[in-house]
């Protein structure tokens, strides 16, 4: 038995939706624990793609429970439109669980979210504008409308009418929107609570019950490391936590339930919105990146930024989550590449900098310094072993696990479920080195079939 914690270690984006797939074949539960409709994973089975927003990739399991944690903010109409989306393709729906405690978003977080970023100008952050920063200030503010209150249609009615009212002021003085219908308001929000009512529960209690009968336990996350409100590139960074530690806070489970924790990182680096990004590539070289990866966001469409490895930003998130071992993502991406580049430190202000400087003023200023790998020019996408790997990839790989001084568990080489390298498997394997960077692999791993 283990519970495991599957975090992003870029800035998101990093394909943890295939990896969380993959691992809830060997999960009787999945947790989702922070984020909203901000985030997306894509999970292709049989070449039928699948996006999801709000849901756990562990639905495409019938018989794996999936449940949407406390620290979850959830769009009611987004998850609904999931619920029907997965059903016309015949998923089933039935294990989905939603926590009675997380925070709801509404019309007028969306409204203030857009508006607000509109008027930050060139001081934008690069939010997706579909109010998940307004949602979690609520919850902060202690004036957010949770699940619970969905569900007790005089709560709700009370609720939503001051705040309604409060919320038309921000809207019309500071925005010069037009005000919100608040009986429109809670008559659309009673609507959503009928459909989504037999799957609230406590869910605190619903995955203590599930660690006592040692059950396996997936915590998925949202987002990236980078991203991280505490430990991210801030100002540029998402409202929640997405890094180890918010699993617990998020689903309301203690450290030691914790077993190990997986990084998710593509063999490349990519980001999405505002903020420093040291390695980013421009002119050709990104754009192949791009083309060859398919980099466009899930939930916005929008066009990801694209560089080279970055080694530093690895080696903090492997520290800041305290990280067991790495999927590495995309490899095949870098088939065609003569040479490929690792940024191993950055130099700043004339002095060599080995970790991720926690001033953004100083990481802004950051250049990279790269080491130079030959590529291997040949299709990696139907390799299912590491005996199958061009001799170069096999030391792109050994080079990332020893910068980043954490063993390599599974390898993604494309989309699919069985375009997967699995060296071991992170749930039921042993708790030891994978690949590791004196280029070993063990001779007995317990083997992820997919």
């Amino acid at each position: 038995m283990a519970n495991v914690v599957v975090i992003g270690a870029q800035w998101g984006d990093e394909g943890k939706g295939k990896i969380t797939d993959l691992l809830s074949k060997s999960a009787d539960v999945v947790v989702r624990y922070q984020g909203g409709v901000n985030a997306g994973h894509t999970v292709v089975v049989d070449e039928q793609t699948f996006k999801l927003h709000l849901i756990p990739s562990g639905i495409l399991y019938p018989d794996t429970e999936c449940i949407i944690g406390s620290g979850t903010v959830i769009d009611p109409k987004v998850l609904i439109g999931e619920l029907d989306q997965l059903e016309t393709l015949n998923v089933s729906t039935r294990n989905l669980l939603i926590s009675e405690t997380a925070h709801v978003t509404m019309p007028y977080h969306r409204l203030i979210d857009q508006a607000s970023e509109e008027r930050r100008g060139e001081h934008k952050i690069g939010t997706t504008g579909r109010g998940i920063g307004p949602t979690y200030a609520d919850k902060s503010e202690r004036t957010g409308i949770r699940v619970i209150d969905l569900m007790d249609s005089d709560s709700l009615r009370k609720k939503l009418r001051w705040t309604v009212e409060y919320k038309n002021v921000l809207l019309e003085k500071l925005y010069a929107l037009p005000p919100l219908d608040a009986d429109a308001v809670i008559a659309e929000y009673l609507g959503y609570a009928d459909r989504l009512r037999p799957h609230v529960i406590d869910s605190s209690l619903r995955i203590y019950e599930a660690f006592r009968r040692k059950r396996n336990i997936l915590f998925e996350g949202a987002q990236g490391t980078l991203l991280d409100l505490d430990h991210g590139t801030y100002p540029y960074v998402t409202s929640s936590n997405p890094v180890a530690g918010g699993a617990c806070v998020g689903t309301g489970v203690g450290p030691t339930m914790i077993d190990r924790v997986i990084g998710v990182a593509k063999a490349y680096t990519t980001r999405v919105g505002e903020g420093p990004f040291p390695t980013e590539l421009h002119g050709t070289m990104g754009e192949l990146l791009c083309d060859r990866g398919a980099e466009f966001g899930t939930t916005t469409g929008r066009k990801r930024r694209c560089g080279w490895f970055d080694a530093v930003i690895g080696r903090y998130a492997v520290r800041i989550n305290g990280l067991d071992c790495l999927a590495i993502t995309k490899l095949d991406v870098l088939d065609e590449l003569e040479e490929i580049k690792i940024c191993v430190a950055y130099e700043v202000d004339g002095a060599t900098c080995n970790d991720f400087p926690s001033n953004s003023r100083k990481f802004a200023r950051c250049q990279p310094i790269y080491k130079t790998v030959p590529g291997w020019k040949q299709s990696t996408e139907h390799c299912r072993s590491l005996h199958d790997l061009p001799q170069p990839a096999l030391d792109y790989l050994k080079m990332l696990a020893e910068l980043m001084e954490v063993p390599i568990a599974i390898v993604s080489l494309g989309a699919s479920r069985d375009q997967t390298i699995i060296v071991e498997d992170p749930i039921h394997g042993p708790k030891r080195a994978l690949l590791y960077s004196n280029g070993t692999t063990p001779t007995d791993a317990h083997t992820l079939e997919v």
